[in-house]
């Protein structure tokens, strides 16, 4: 008998869409949209619709503990009970700790499932009060946006994507909107119609950017340029709201300082932008209201990340479009919700004075003899390390040593758990309950299981809680339930909970974040929490931890002339359905007609693309949808699409953006060849 049961995606997207699951006989058989989320609508993307159930009950899903038995990455496993995988993650994390100290074990962990409870909540209790490093995993994505918009609004909500009905100009920046961010098309459409102009703002010609008036074709890790450029324009134009920034905004002077040194002309020559659309931008957006701004996350993964992102948040600043529906950023979401992460993670509990490592760092920290303490364990979950890292190389270097105890907890066998001496089955969210808020828009939901867990797998929250028992953890935090865990993760009092406690909201509907019951509308019923409480272009906070107190523009010095960009594709959100059969094809090499004339490359040819961190063969494919200077290849391909055991992520360096200690993905500059020749 089939039934259809109430759940929410949780793939690593901004719009955190609503579903409607169809299970039969404890199987998942389809997956649609629902419309608890008013916003996402009953209409997902088609990666959702049709690759669940392999993802769920594939010949690829783990079902039981494993131990290795082969070398490191070699894959060979043998079924264990839970109790001995237990017992041996205790006794090798204790003779670690025995050794080396709790600050020798890293829990190696990002964003695989969006749910908080899975996220972070019992696991990192128990890495906390075990004494293990800290993590800091902002870096990965997200950090430096989330970072550069706290710096120049603080965290307050910006304008829900709702609002773009209302927009008159929309730029898209930096963000691939029908394969990330499915659900802003239609809003876009909604103020089409209604005679808006869209521009976009992106290397590479998606199929957003297609559809829009003005398709800017940026360089990668020059948007700071560019929007430096505009500000400039827009001044000479008479385009900036005096008597707004006399109020609102704090530092313009200094912006416009570093502004005016970036005439259209001078912009041209680094951002790649004709001047004249630079000046056709600045004259749309001075004279459009309202005027809304999506800012992406595929322009931060550069030096120039954090710059960029605040030098695009001050044009709404500057020019006045604040205050209005469909005016100012459409960006912020993540802070509408009245989140309380330290009842829910209990930082409290880490001893004073442990260290914090950075994410992006961990293939050095693993290959750094130096390294006082040495990592010696690494409990790998929600994460697939190995290949979406940068400097993929290093990464498998550290993963083989074969002093390093590795513990992998996923659904499926990844590339990364291949070289985990434990691996443990985990079950999705369709087999447990969490709360899901969104990074890109303002409604919080909840779901349960609409399955039980498959074969022997467990939920993190299980997992962690066995573990905790297994070390003599016997406070009551760590046998909390779930439904504990999600009262802990939201304040129950906030109005928006309408009463409720978070563990009650009901399944098939999704709570509005609002402000006091209106949408939330920056510089109308919402003020920046600054310092200055002003709209900040010039920052003391970012000054003081980075030297950097407006957007600066830092050139790369590279030996290689194309830069390579690897956004998400079609098919995949990161690595997470690369192990389907689906996803076994290699990615191809996108590349420009002029470069691969001047390399005598030809269409469908195999290439080699190379740098000093590694080399990938892909299938080329020539295309004016990147500019000339860019190659592109979706990332997420397992190594199961390579011949040589190396995939895009080895091409990307390590170093840091200018903010939150960022991935540099973008900064990937590459040469490409005909393979063998």
């Amino acid at each position: 008998m089939q039934t259809t049961k109430h759940s929410v995606c949780t793939l690593d997207c901004p719009d955190t869409c609503s579903l409607l699951v169809t299970v039969e006989e404890g199987r998942v058989i389809s997956v649609r949209g629902s419309d608890a989320n008013p916003l996402t609508g009953g209409v997902l993307c088609n990666k959702v619709t049709r690759y669940y159930p392999e993802f769920l009950h594939g010949e690829g899903r783990l079902t039981t503990p494993l131990k290795r038995i082969g070398a490191k990455g070699e894959g060979r496993f043998e079924p264990i009970s839970w109790e001995e995988a237990l017992d041996t993650i205790h006794a090798r994390f204790s003779a670690a700790i025995a050794a080396h100290g709790p600050q020798s074990i890293m829990p190696l962990n990002y964003a695989g499932p969006h749910g908080m409870l899975a996220y972070g909540s019992m696991d990192l209790r128990f890495f906390h009060k075990l004494g293990a490093s800290l993590l800091h995993r902002a870096s990965m994505c997200g950090g430096i946006r989330s970072e550069a918009y706290a710096a120049t609004f603080g965290k307050v909500p910006g304008s829900r994507p709702e609002q773009l009905a209302a927009s008159r100009l929309i730029v898209v920046w930096g963000n691939n909107v029908t394969w990330t961010n499915l659900h802003l098309m239609p809003l876009i459409n909604e103020a089409r119609r209604e005679g808006a102009k869209l521009v976009v703002v992106d290397p590479r010609r998606t199929k957003v950017a297609e559809q829009a008036d003005l398709h800017l074709a940026v360089l990668p890790g020059t948007d700071v340029v560019l929007a430096y450029a505009l500000a400039a324009e827009m001044e000479r134009n008479g385009g900036l709201d005096e008597d707004f920034i006399a109020e609102n905004v704090h530092g313009a002077d200094a912006f416009m300082e570093q502004a005016r040194a970036w005439p259209a002309e001078k912009a041209e020559a680094v951002c790649g932008v004709p001047a004249g659309e630079i000046r056709q931008l600045a004259r749309w957006y001075q004279e459009g209201s309202p005027a809304a701004i999506s800012v992406g996350n595929g322009l931060e993964r550069n030096r120039n990340g954090g710059s960029s992102i605040r030098a695009i948040f001050a044009l709404p600043a500057l020019a006045g479009k604040f205050g209005v529906r469909g005016g100012g950023v459409i960006n912020g979401a993540g802070n509408s919700f009245p989140k309380t992460p330290a009842r829910l993670t209990r930082p409290d509990l880490a001893p004073p004075g442990t260290r914090t490592l950075n994410l992006i760092d961990t293939g050095r920290y693993l290959t750094d003899d130096t390294l006082d303490p040495p990592i010696k364990a690494v409990f790998i979950y929600n994460h697939n390390p190995l290949i979406v890292h940068p400097d993929q190389n290093r990464m498998r270097r550290g993963l083989a040593r074969e002093d390093l105890f590795t513990v992998g907890c996923d659904l499926v066998m990844t590339d990364s758990l291949a070289y985990a001496d434990i691996v443990l089955p985990a079950a999705s969210q369709f087999e447990s309950g969490d709360l899901y808020p969104a990074y890109g828009q303002q409604w919080l939901q909840r779901a349960e299981a609409v399955i039980p867990p498959v074969a022997d797998s467990l939920p993190h929250t299980e997992i962690f809680r066995r573990l905790a028992a297994r070390f003599g953890f016997d406070d009551p935090i760590f046998t909390a339930s779930d439904a504990q865990l999600m009262d802990d993760a939201v304040d129950p009092a906030h109005a928006n909970l309408q009463g409720r406690r978070p563990s009650e909201i009901p399944l098939d509907q999704a709570l509005e974040m609002t402000i006091e019951g209106d949408e939330a509308v920056l510089f109308a019923n919402v003020r920046p929490s600054t310092p200055s409480g002003k709209v900040e272009l010039s920052s003391e906070a970012l000054a003081e931890r980075y030297g950097q107190a407006v957007p600066e523009y830092r050139p790369l010095e590279a030996a290689h002339p194309l830069t390579l960009i690897t956004p998400a594709s079609d098919r995949r959100i990161t690595s997470t359905f690369g192990g389907l059969r689906y996803s076994d094809g290699t990615p191809p090499l996108e590349m420009h007609p002029s470069d691969a004339e001047a390399r005598g490359l030809t269409d469908g040819a195999t290439v080699r693309v190379w740098n000093a961190l590694g080399e990938v063969r892909l299938p080329l494919r020539i295309t004016e949808a990147v500019r000339p200077g860019v190659v592109c290849s979706l990332k997420g391909a397992w190594m199961r699409t390579s011949d040589n055991g190396q995939t895009v992520s080895a091409l990307a360096p390590s170093h840091h953006a200018d903010l939150a200690g960022g991935a540099c993905y973008n900064d990937a500059r590459v040469e490409v060849a005909a393979f063998g020749g």
